[in-house]
């Protein structure tokens, strides 16, 4: 399980470390941990993110997409990714509003190898993703 389910003031994301929101509970299923926070619906991703694996999250950020003004994507616990979870992530940007999450050093990588990191909306926390 990626989130902790513990009920505590502050919880942390056991691999990276980043905050989840309090009073928040996920369900991790295909390796996602999705909940709504302040208005926006946030993703947890993690592992690899690529051609193989990347239909749980498309279908998570589509169904997101339409039913959220804005949308997080927390990749700090992303291992690998290419450029099929490049294109989801454009396409979904291109859609409405999406926001990552402290990528992993891979993805941080592979968005400043390819450009992207001058498209997408990056941020450090998930309090600040979800900020207005």
């Amino acid at each position: 399980m990626f989130w902790n389910e513990a009920a505590l003031s502050t919880r942390t994301n056991s691999a990276s470390g980043t905050l989840a929101p309090e009073g928040i509970t996920a369900d991790a299923s295909h390796g996602l941990a999705p909940y709504e926070y302040r208005g926006a619906w946030v993703i947890t991703a993690s592992g690899e993110c690529d051609l193989a694996s990347v239909v749980p999250l498309r279908e998570a950020l589509r169904a997101a997409a339409r039913k959220y003004p804005r949308v997080v994507l927390d990749a700090s616990a992303v291992t690998f990714a290419d450029s099929a979870f490049l294109n989801l992530l454009i396409h979904t940007h291109q859609t409405g509003t999406l926001r990552i999450v402290a990528p992993s050093a891979q993805v941080r990588r592979l968005f400043e190898i390819t450009g992207v990191d001058s498209v997408l909306d990056i941020r450090q926390t998930i309090e600040e993703a979800t900020a207005g």
